[in-house]
């Protein structure tokens, strides 16, 4: 009988200088901790390719990034920061606003100093975001107006670095308000070595929400809500997956986030094309369907992210591998080093 794990058994003391604020020179220069063995071994990413078999699938999040991150003012001259979570039909947007006092339906937020936005009212799965209307093509204005919507422990403002790095060499199909993390490392040099190797890619979308970074607040785990993220599996990652296992290879998931995706694809039984929303919150005791290896960033403290890796690789196995990349000074979070997984069971 596996054990219930609480909030309190995914903490860990985390020195604030192992926190990167800056990605590392070159992508595939970060390093990559092997955690498939017994022993953890320290790898450097480049090597990645040498570390699976031809035949093997790596999936990524094709996702891009959006300027979503807008400075604003009300009519009252009040200061506004809006991170527009979603675009929807007809120039309109659900977006997490922040104030000294919310706007009202039925006003208006001029934004950058460029456009005025009207609030209509409160949207969004549980009415939490502020449903606006932009003039024009939303996408439009925030590559124009908008600021890359940097996670909340990186300090400096965007730059032009963070324009660049803060998206993946292959990101496609805009709509994420966070990279996907695991994937900011590859480069043009490790997907060429991989295709030589034999190793085949596929893609899934899924549009990373600012929830990602909200935190579990209650010690009992089955009463947090996790937010609600769209995503699509096409049907040729389907196929590939299945050949996959035909062949008797494995999937690797690129980050959480595609994880996340082909999990949820799957919770029928069966990995299933198709475009819908998930909310799956995945904790040890999951019963994986589709990945048999992850590679993965180092999560935060107590975060969801942490219980999906444990779930994954086992909570002991997690721990020792987090024990042991902080005394080697490895770099976290999003801008940080990378770790190759197992599946468990």
């Amino acid at each position: 009988m596996s054990r219930a794990y609480t909030l309190s058994d995914f903490d860990f003391a985390l020195p604030p200088e192992l926190i990167a604020q800056h990605p590392a020179a070159e992508r595939s220069a970060s390093r990559l901790l092997d955690g498939r063995g017994r022993a953890p071994v320290d790898r450097v990413f480049r090597e990645l390719p040498g570390l699976l078999e031809p035949g093997d699938l790596l999936v990524f999040n094709d996702t891009r990034v959006i300027k979503a991150r807008l400075h604003g003012a009300k009519a009252s001259g009040g200061h506004v920061e809006a991170l527009v979570e979603r675009v929807l039909p007809g120039h309109e947007v659900l977006a997490h606003l922040r104030a000294s006092k919310s706007p009202k339906p039925g006003s208006t937020v001029r934004f950058a100093e460029a456009f005025d936005a009207e609030v209509l009212g409160r949207g969004g799965p549980d009415g939490g975001l502020f449903h606006l209307r932009f003039p024009e093509e939303p996408l439009a204005l925030l590559e124009r107006h908008g600021h890359v919507p940097l996670p909340p422990y990186i300090t400096h403002e965007d730059s032009s670095e963070d324009e660049r790095r803060y998206q993946t060499v292959f990101a496609d199909k805009p709509g994420a308000v966070a990279a996907p993390t695991a994937a900011l490392h590859f480069d043009e040099g490790v997907l060429a070595a991989l295709r030589e190797r034999g190793v085949g890619t596929a893609n899934v979308t899924l549009h990373v929400g600012a929830g990602t970074f909200q935190p579990v607040r209650t010690e009992n785990l089955a009463e947090h809500k996790m937010h609600s993220e769209w995503f699509e599996v096409p049907q040729a990652t389907v196929a590939a997956s299945e050949q996959v296992r035909r062949d008797g290879a494995r999937v690797v998931a690129v980050g959480t986030t595609t994880l996340r995706a082909l999990e949820s694809a799957a919770l029928g039984g069966t990995l299933t094309a198709g475009a819908r929303e998930t909310d799956i919150f995945i904790t040890p005791g999951f019963q994986f369907q589709v990945v048999d290896r992850l590679l993965t960033n180092f999560h935060l403290p107590k975060s969801t992210l942490m219980m999906l890796v444990s779930a994954f690789a086992g909570y002991e196995r997690v721990m020792e591998l987090y024990r042991h990349a902080i005394e080697e000074r490895y770099r976290f979070f999003s801008y940080g080093d990378a770790m190759l997984l197992a599946r468990a069971c």
